[in-house]
């Protein structure tokens, strides 16, 4: 088990902290006011204006691959392809955010954000990112293979009465829930805290989990507004993740900046 560095003690510095050097340790965390969520999507809107070209680089990333779904969606016919693709969106994203938490540093550090400086924080603590990705790649995959499995409850014959769909979607809506929960729990902070503190992959994913668990009700907004983001994104046929994934991406970083204590100097 990861142990959790002792809050009370880590507040009142009576013992030295641990370093982030130290393996699958769990990082304190902050406690958040429910309405923050609101505040990060405030600062990322600001983020976004102060750094447009690096806004509009990874806006049109983003915009480019949901128009790919869309549009895979709509020449295949069928809706099989949609979590192929959404598995590799989710993929492919959280590297691409990554040049959008550099922006946001850069400008909290009082820097001008520079495009390659941004993408070249991908390489920075690849080792525990690339590992967060393959731990993302296995959640997916069995996201999908249970899918599989419970698209066997879904009725065979044509025209069936609502109360035959009724196990397929309570079941299916339940195990999804439960999954979608476990990889934001895991992933919320991850990524920003291996880019900025260089810490390996299993301190990054229990520090995230214990963030989102200890504050529930804060997360839950976050979650919600990430989801709209996303689906304000797809309802426009891709063109709206112009401008609602750098606002979350930036918006992101501050959750990161708040929901983690920073380490004593």
């Amino acid at each position: 088990m990861p142990r959790t560095v002792n809050q009370q003690e880590d507040i009142d510095q009576k013992q030295q902290p641990v370093p982030d050097s130290e393996y699958a340790r769990t990082i304190p965390c902050n406690e958040l006011n429910v309405s923050a969520p609101f505040h990060w999507l405030s600062l990322g809107l600001q983020d976004f204006i102060r750094a447009p070209l690096i806004s509009g680089f990874y806006g049109l990333c983003f915009m480019a691959a949901a128009i790919g779904i869309v549009l895979l969606v709509q020449w295949q016919g069928t809706h099989l392809v949609v979590m192929p693709s959404l598995i590799v969106y989710g993929l492919i994203g959280p590297f691409l955010a990554l040049g959008l938490y550099d922006a946001a540093w850069e400008l909290e550090k009082g820097h001008k954000p520079k495009l390659l400086h941004s993408m070249k924080a991908i390489g920075r603590n690849s080792s525990s990112q690339w590992a967060f990705a393959v731990l993302l790649a296995v959640c997916m995959i069995f996201w999908m293979r249970i899918a599989a499995l419970l698209h066997a409850l879904y009725p065979s014959v044509q025209g069936a009465p609502i109360t035959d769909f009724l196990p397929f979607l309570v079941i299916g809506s339940l195990v999804g829930f439960v999954l979608a929960a476990i990889v934001f729990s895991i992933s919320a902070f991850s990524i920003p805290l291996m880019m900025e503190r260089r810490v390996d992959m299993m301190t990054a994913v229990f520090t995230s989990f214990n963030a989102v668990k200890s504050n529930i009700p804060a997360m839950i907004v976050w979650a919600g507004i990430i989801c709209g983001g996303i689906l304000i994104g797809f309802a426009t046929y891709g063109i709206g993740m112009f401008f609602t994934i750098p606002i979350l991406g930036y918006g992101t970083w501050h959750a990161y900046h708040d929901a983690i204590r920073k380490k004593h100097h």
